[in-house]
């Protein structure tokens, strides 16, 4: 009888079901787990999205199964991901973002977003070289998004147009939102001159808190009404701005900031990770979404730095290139590129804040940019 039991146990083990995709699957998922633990690259998202795909490629776990019926329980990650496949967690991301972001360097200096139009370069090279490739223009959509360097609006846009494509193109964008310090400065040297990196720019003129209240509103009225679409990620941006910068609901902006931010984190990495099942990941397509998310990336940064070279000519050389390549969404991590790319010919140089006006105005390029072409292929 024992030994009866201990066969049926092992019989209906997952050890029994375990194939070599879903072995490859694990392999992969414990080499972004190091990826986030040991290099700590963007470890708040890349390690829940690694346990994700661990989890969803354990035989028989079936935690992402989808219930049969209304009488039926699925499992538990696919009701988690009933708020990605619903847009909810990348709005909520969003509002978040909008708390803890200041939008005074662009407001500031309103030429910066130029810079951030200008970075969106990749999304436009990437979209026309997928289509040549063969893929959709709904995959093709998802898979240039990966170019504005935002994760949350990457997730969303897929959602709508390429759901099956979700898994590669999240954890390629969030792979090189994280490799941002290696990808951009061979770009950003390659491009500018030490000249040109040596400029020191003028302390930008203080922002009135009537203007950065005023902002939010201005923004979500002009951007919402030109592309409806667009709502859900403008609004909560803009909304947890509006907390930020009222200075009347301190308590609110910082649970958008802190908690509210963090849970939804969780939720999202996990479940975005538990779509990258083997039979879906593991097929050709992904190396082709994960070359074309690169060469998104690389224009970005070379469309933000082109623009940026303009304004240098334009202004006399009283604006410093290196920042446009900050123009890509990637808040804050591509403005301490451009600050650190600009001490190391000038140890005096601080283009933080001047950069920063270019990288908030990526985060609203990359959402105007996904409500364009959920308009146009939708």
């Amino acid at each position: 009888m024992f030994i009866e039991s201990i066969m049926k146990l092992w019989a209906e083990s997952g050890f029994v079901a375990l194939s070599l995709q879903s072995i490859i699957m694990i392999l992969i998922s414990c080499y972004l787990l190091y990826l986030a633990i040991v290099k700590k690259f963007e470890p708040l998202l890349l390690l829940p999205i690694a346990f994700g795909v661990l989890l969803a490629n354990l035989p028989l776990a079936n935690l992402m199964e989808e219930p049969a019926s209304s009488k039926d329980v699925g499992g538990l990650l696919y009701y988690l991901y009933l708020g990605v496949k619903k847009g909810i967690y990348p709005s909520l991301i969003f509002l978040g973002i909008g708390a803890m972001t200041d939008f005074g360097p662009l407001i500031a200096r309103p030429s910066s977003l130029f810079m951030g139009a200008g970075a969106q370069l990749g999304i436009s090279i990437a979209f026309i070289i997928a289509t040549a490739l063969g893929f959709t223009p709904q995959e093709a959509s998802s898979i240039a998004i990966i170019g504005g360097a935002d994760g949350p609006t990457a997730i969303y846009l897929t959602t709508r147009l390429a759901p099956h494509l979700l898994a590669p193109i999240a954890i390629a964008a969030y792979s090189y939102m994280a490799l941002i310090p290696l990808i951009q400065p061979p770009i950003m040297r390659l491009l500018t001159t030490k000249k040109e990196r040596e400029v020191k720019m003028e302390q930008l003129r203080e922002v009135s808190k009537l203007e950065k209240v005023c902002f939010p509103v201005f923004v979500s009225v002009f951007c919402i009404l030109l592309l409806p679409s667009v709502a859900p990620l403008i609004g909560m941006l803009m909304l947890g701005n509006l907390f930020r910068e009222s200075g009347v609901v301190e308590r609110l902006s910082n649970t958008a900031q802190n908690a509210l931010i963090n849970i939804v984190t969780i939720f999202l990495g996990l479940t975005v990770g538990a779509t990258a099942a083997g039979e879906q990941f593991l097929k050709p397509e992904t190396l082709k979404i994960i070359a074309l998310g690169l060469t998104a990336f690389a224009f970005s940064t070379v469309g933000g730095l082109l623009i940026g070279k303009l304004m240098y000519w334009i202004t006399g050389g009283k604006v410093n290139p290196l920042i446009g390549s900050a123009g890509v969404s990637a808040v804050p991590m591509a403005a301490r590129v451009s600050q650190v790319e600009g001490q190391k010919v000038n140890p005096s140089n601080y283009l933080l804040m001047h950069a920063m006006g270019p990288n908030v105005a990526g985060v609203i390029g990359s959402a105007v940019a996904a409500g364009v072409l959920i308009s146009l292929f939708s």
